[in-house]
């Protein structure tokens, strides 16, 4: 496995004028080798000429966040991470890479969550080239590879959720904090052997898949009813308890087992209505 190794190029300004000078000091003895059909002068100028010109090649430039890898005849050498203009060995091979932050806007797509349930999901991640060797040369295509490998951890982290549940399961939709931090550890666990960094990973789409919505959004509704008047419910009875306790302690009213039941059938029915009361009064008595 290749690990990356930080090294320093030769500064390029210092490089420059040593070979501008050795430059014109070439083409000086070519031409004054011309005229006095000096052989040894025209081969020695032709000669510093292209040396000069070669050496010229070794000239690059490092942007800041980039790095340039450097490869002598296939070996690598190690990777400039210092802005600026250096120069090194001609025959070195220079490869840039940007260490800048990206975004790769996933694409919806659609897999079954852990109930068999279809439902489309993407996803947003935020990544960075921190190790240059291993972006350059342990995989193929390190760009596509970040695509790849996102996709397959989104499909694996759906197939291994539900989309929907109760409030102590594991959700997609009901603990996302949760569920991107499992998507970010995972990406993370998938993306090192590709040197690279995962800044943030997020899902940005999750819904059932249109032949199933109308169906899972009336399952939803019908759920979210069910919830809300056992909440009612619950309060109801509490509000009823507190009433008759009220009642007893202060000595309002004496009611006997009839008349306790009678009311609290009365209060519930108040209580956990959908419309407003419409109060009968009875005239008589309860036994009449």
């Amino acid at each position: 496995m290749h690990k990356e190794k930080t090294i320093k190029a030769t500064s390029g300004w210092l490089m420059l004028p040593l070979l501008l000078v050795f430059f014109a000091a070439s083409i000086w003895v070519f031409i004054m080798g011309v005229p006095a059909k000096d052989p040894m002068r025209i081969a020695g100028g032709c000669l510093g000429f292209v040396v000069s010109l070669t050496l010229m090649a070794g000239f690059f430039i490092v942007n800041p966040k980039e790095a340039a890898a450097l490869l002598l005849f296939g070996d690598y050498k190690g990777s400039v991470k210092a802005n600026g203009f250096f120069w090194t060995n001609p025959f070195m091979t220079k490869q840039k890479i940007s260490l800048r932050a990206r975004n790769l806007n996933g694409e919806k797509i659609k897999v079954n969550d852990s109930t068999g349930n279809p439902i489309e999901i993407a996803t947003v991640v935020v990544w960075e080239v921190v190790d240059t060797a291993e972006a350059l040369f342990e995989v193929d295509d390190y760009r596509e590879y970040v695509e790849t490998q996102s996709e397959a951890a989104v499909r694996h982290l759906a197939s291994t959720h539900p989309y929907d549940g109760p409030d102590d399961v594991l959700t997609l939709r009901g603990t996302t904090e949760e569920i991107n931090e499992r998507l970010e550890r995972e990406l993370q666990e998938r993306l090192n052997r590709a040197g690279v960094n995962v800044i943030e990973a997020r899902l940005s789409h999750l819904a059932y898949a249109s032949e199933i919505a109308g169906a899972m959004l009336q399952r939803q509704q019908a759920a979210a009813v069910v919830a809300a008047r056992q909440q009612i419910v619950e309060g109801a009875v509490g509000m009823v308890e507190l009433a008759l306790d009220e009642l007893a302690q202060k000595g309002v009213v004496h009611l006997d087992d009839e008349r306790k039941a009678a009311m609290v059938s009365n209060l519930m029915v108040v209580l956990c209505s959908d419309h407003a009361a419409t109060p009968v009064v009875n005239a008589g008595t309860l036994y009449q």
